[in-house]
């Protein structure tokens, strides 16, 4: 049968290895970003809004990404050249968000990272699909979330570890303080440094070999049912009109105005294929969104609930900590900034939680199959979100980071080992970037309501952000029955 060779563990190594550097700004910016806005002068309030560029440009930027790597061929290969990119772009923002000075500055910048980050990352998740085989996949999505655990525990960690070293973490004359800006400077170094390793230590199959490999899907040619896209486009804006309208009737809070606004967007998306006949990027893209296979519409909604959780956890955390367990709201207090530490550490610790969860993540799917794997560690997750309203005591909010840990292991590996089996290999990227429309749609949805929720029932507390979060984890573990286990070619090696 001409089907992909195994891989060895070092060449699997090698190509996950830029990871480590995507997920050292990824996770300072997860554990940073909200304490440097409300340093420079934001609200609570305000954070949800300043964090929803993150999520849109994931949204506008990996479907393009991928829909580009798709259709490249050079030098450096498929995805590559994207790795690379996205990887210098990326550094700049590093080197330059703790000298921003001004928040509409930082926020600015946030966007800059958040696209860079999405153009080194969309192809890397394609990556995995295009180079192994179908039995070797868990164990290289699993490998992408040891190399993310490993690089999120030293990058959360890292303003605390300077604080103990003696760097100063009081706000300078910046507003930032140098625990801070000392960090994303390291960050940006081993971000370049890590992809760098992966770009020359790898290559890629060309598009005609990947043509020829026996265990990939035959390419398929997308049409679209003009009538039914017609009657959910109608249905879409119809819906976005009326609640755009209610929020401005009843003067409800203006985040809801995006949530209205990203409705409409989708609904004038899909009229738009009823009339268009053209082959361009976003009538593609928006074909393929249309036509998914079965299997990515399942895994969808796992998607929607797993990821609105997590966003919860990064945008909140740090102001609940700090309120609850350190007993300060004020962003220019010592209790304040010891509570940021600390859940820099708490990051730290899931991440770390997270890069070993990795190494036994292939043996649950070995024993129990992705499918129950995937919806044992999300319950982990959840009962670990959950508890942070329970305890009281800081240190022991370390426990339930074990729960959290291994639900981000899960997420970021098991979702994509379902679908990638699932995938022709000439839409490798595009459906890779689609997917995650499911990923950057529940955080803005996140962004629009939950500032509206904590404050309509739950007094303002962003604790309750958090068990929001438990409680969608445990919604997602459930919809992973809905998803089919994927069949493992014979004679394919397993994971």
């Amino acid at each position: 049968m001409n089907r992909k060779p195994d891989m060895s563990f070092w060449q699997i190594w090698n190509m996950c290895f830029g990871f480590l550097g995507i997920q050292f700004a990824f996770a300072l910016q997860n554990a940073n970003v909200s304490r440097i806005f409300q340093t420079l002068g934001a609200s609570v309030a305000d954070i949800p809004v300043l964090w929803i560029a993150a999520p849109l440009t994931g949204l506008i930027v990996q479907p393009l990404i991928g829909y580009a790597s798709d259709r490249t061929w050079g030098r450096l290969g498929r995805r590559r050249p994207y790795f690379l990119a996205g990887a210098v772009l990326t550094t700049l923002a590093l080197l330059w968000m703790p000298n921003s000075g001004a928040l509409w500055i930082a926020a600015t910048l946030l966007w800059m990272m958040d696209a860079s980050i999405n153009v080194s990352m969309e192809p890397f998740r394609a990556f995995v699909g295009d180079q192994l085989p179908t039995g070797q996949r868990p164990l290289g999505y699993a490998m992408q979330s040891f190399f993310i655990g490993v690089g999120a525990v030293v990058a959360s960690s890292l303003p605390y570890l300077l604080a103990r070293c003696g760097v100063s973490n009081v706000a300078g004359p910046s507003g930032i303080p140098a625990t801070v800006r000392d960090a994303f400077y390291i960050g940006g170094a081993v971000l370049l440094a890590s992809v760098l390793w992966t770009v020359f230590s790898t290559r890629e199959y060309p598009p005609e070999q990947l043509r020829d490999f026996a265990d990939e899907p035959a390419p398929t040619h997308a049409t679209v049912d003009r009538t039914s896209a017609l009657r959910y486009g109608l249905l879409w804006l119809a819906v976005g009109i009326v609640g755009a309208w209610l929020v401005h009737t009843y003067h409800l809070e203006h985040e809801l105005y995006l949530l209205a606004g990203g409705v409409i967007a989708f609904g004038l998306s899909q009229l738009w294929l009823c009339v268009t006949h053209g082959d361009g990027v976003f009538t593609q893209v928006m074909t393929d969104l249309h036509t998914m296979p079965d299997a990515m519409r399942r895994l969808a909604v796992v998607q929607f609930f797993s990821w609105f959780a997590m966003f919860a956890m990064w945008i909140y955390t740090t102001a609940g900590v700090a309120q609850v367990h350190f007993g300060s709201t004020d962003p220019h207090s010592e209790a304040y900034n010891n509570g940021a530490n600390w859940v820099g550490v708490l990051f730290a610790a899931y991440n770390g939680f997270a890069a070993l969860a990795a190494l036994v993540i292939p043996l649950m799917v070995r024993r129990w199959g992705l499918r129950m794997s995937h919806l044992i560690n999300l319950w982990l997750g959840g009962a670990g979100l959950v508890a942070f309203l329970l305890i009281r005591d800081p240190h022991w909010l370390l426990l339930p980071m074990v729960g959290v840990g291994i639900a981000w292991a899960s997420i970021l590996s098991l979702p994509y080992a379902l679908l990638s089996d699932n995938l022709p290999a000439e839409k490798m990227g595009v459906y890779m970037g689609i997917f995650n429309f499911f990923v950057v749609i529940p955080q803005l949805l996140a962004a629009s309501v939950l500032g509206v929720l904590l404050r309509v029932f739950f007094h303002g507390q962003p604790i309750w952000a958090l068990v929001l979060g438990g409680a969608s984890l445990l919604v997602a573990g459930l919809c992973v029955l809905w998803v089919s286990e994927p069949v493992v070619a014979a004679g394919a090696a397993q994971a």
